[in-house]
Parts: C-alpha cells; sequence; structure tokens
C-alpha cells in the first residue's frame, strides 16, 4: 500500500530559527517553506518536515541520514564549518569519526543543534 507512495522526513526542534539556519546553512539543504508549526525542506523529493516542538529529548540513535558518494569530502566539508563528528567507544572510527562496516559501508554521525542524531553513509564499493 504505502511502497507506491513518497516518504516525508520528521525530526523536531525547540528553536525554530537556529534548527532552519543549520539545516539550510550549514548542511545545505533547499527550503520550501515555514510557518507557526513546520520549517519544510526539500530532500530531493522526500521533504524535510521539521517540527517546531515546546519540549524536546532527543533520542539515541540515529533519526535521519544521507547517502553521499564521498563520506570523506562530505567529512572534510563539516569539519571546515566547524561540526564535529560524533565518536563512540564502541566502534573502530578514523580520527575523523568515520566507521567502516564489513560490507565497506562508511558512516559518520553528527547532531544538530537540538541533539537529533543525523548520519551520512557511503555506500560499500561495488565488486
Amino acid at each position: 500500500m504505502l511502497g507506491a507512495t513518497s516518504l516525508i522526513a520528521f525530526v523536531a526542534t525547540v528553536d525554530g530559527a537556529r534548527a532552519r539556519s543549520f539545516y539550510e546553512h550549514v548542511l545545505g539543504l533547499q527550503f520550501v517553506s515555514e510557518d507557526d508549526l513546520t520549517i519544510v525542506f526539500d530532500g530531493l523529493g522526500a521533504p524535510l518536515r521539521i517540527q517546531k516542538v515546546q519540549n524536546f529529548t532527543p533520542q539515541p540513535h540515529t533519526v535521519l541520514g544521507w547517502s553521499v558518494p564521498s563520506i570523506d569530502d562530505a567529512v572534510k566539508a563539516l569539519e571546515g564549518l566547524g561540526i564535529t563528528l560524533e565518536k563512540y567507544a564502541f566502534l573502530e572510527q578514523d580520527e575523523h569519526g568515520v566507521w567502516e562496516s564489513t560490507s565497506g559501508a562508511k558512516v559518520a554521525w553528527l547532531k544538530d543543534p537540538d541533539g537529533n542524531l543525523l548520519s551520512l553513509s557511503e555506500p560499500p564499493p561495488t565488486r
């Protein structure tokens, strides 16, 4: 039933101006609209709706992610903007926070201003 419909992504914020600035100016998403309840960005066909809420506790797991052609380039760009990538004691990550899975896929994590955990993933090389 829903397999033939479009996906919409949601995250929450307690500070709409700060969230809009981060997603628009740091991550470079295309702004679509804003009202009293939401900020909407174009996620290349999958809209991202940032819900404005009064109270919020971020989850300890990834809530939103992007597939990138080069994780090294993406991480370098984010670090150049002052973003610190997350590092976890239970994973073997490089000095930039990039973890490589057994499949060869590479993943890095960062947090938005509200503490939402976001990920970047580079697919494994084709064999």
